[in-house]
């Protein structure tokens, strides 16, 4: 999946319809915090009422978004 890919479905994702595109790296950086931070909320959710399957659905979207961002991510620092 290239960086453009992973952004427009990160942002689709989270819900961002105005999100400001800066450099590749600092896009990508931004946009992990926001899936951490979602995750965690899901997490939380999760814990208070564990029987909401779509709740662990999303988890699971959320968690395989944050990985290929992190690829993403040390493709792109190693490569400078």
């Amino acid at each position: 999946m290239g960086i453009a890919k992973f952004i427009e479905s990160v942002k689709e994702t989270l819900g961002l319809y105005e999100f400001k595109k800066s450099s590749k790296k600092k896009s990508v950086k931004n946009l992990l915090k926001k899936l951490n931070s979602k995750k965690d909320k899901i997490t939380k959710l999760i814990k208070k009422d564990k029987k909401q399957k779509e709740l662990q659905e999303e988890l699971d979207i959320v968690n395989l978004q944050i990985k290929k961002g992190e690829k993403i991510l040390a493709k792109l620092v190693t490569n400078k």
